[in-house]
């Protein structure tokens, strides 16, 4: 079990990728341009509600964790999901750069610990660079990259789809992103997914395919 830990241990230095990614979106984010509206009226229509931006805060430590949590249970996996999400997000740059886009925001009132959380996250994320959302499409792969590890606790697979998905939705709900934001990262997500584990999937059958001829 230790030799199996120090032999995976340094696939994960792929997560410093990561941070670089987050420095490419904070200068894009703060880069002066003319950001376009695309709410709807249908997004005037959800509520804003502090209470979610505890999951939407949990995002930081949920990408992270099972993204290790998939180095070391299956690392063919953690590199698809690793090669998914830098590609996503960079496509989400080309976007960011040509096409900005911003989000309403409500006046925060009040002074409890949820509005204090709302307050620090819009001062420290500006409204911009919005389609597609970060946040629903990192989950969103986690979530689909986690139906290619096997032999998974149960309670395991549900924390992983019901945490994933109460951020998706935590995004609409703090007023960080709009139904566009969303169903933009859930497209392009699936494309890609499409690409890259259909790909691991026919590799890895073609690899058993091979084995039994032999």
């Amino acid at each position: 079990m230790k030799f199996h830990i120090i032999k995976k241990a340094p696939f994960l230095l792929l997560l410093l990728v990561l941070p670089v990614l987050g420095k490419m979106y904070e200068w894009l984010n703060n880069r002066p341009h003319r950001a376009v509206d695309i709410s709807t009226t249908l997004d005037q229509y959800i509520p804003f509600m502090p209470v979610f931006i505890i999951p939407y805060i949990l995002w930081y430590g949920y990408i992270f964790i099972y993204l290790v949590y998939f180095c070391f249970k299956d690392t063919k996996v953690y590199i698809k999901t690793i090669i998914l999400i830098v590609t996503a997000e960079c496509i989400c740059f080309i976007v960011y750069y040509f096409f900005q886009t911003t989000v309403p925001r409500p006046e925060v009132l009040g002074h409890h610990a949820l509005e204090n959380l709302v307050r620090y996250i819009y001062e420290n994320d500006q409204p911009f660079n919005c389609f597609p959302s970060i946040h629903v499409l990192t989950t969103f792969v986690i979530i689909l990259a986690s139906l290619h590890i096997k032999n998974k606790h149960f309670l395991n697979t549900i924390m992983i789809h019901v945490i994933g998905s109460f951020i998706i939705i935590s995004t609409l709900f703090v007023k960080q992103h709009v139904i566009f934001d969303m169903i933009g990262s859930l497209f392009l997500v699936t494309f890609l997914y499409g690409v890259t584990f259909d790909q691991l999937w026919i590799h890895q059958k073609s690899e058993t395919v091979y084995a039994k001829d032999k």
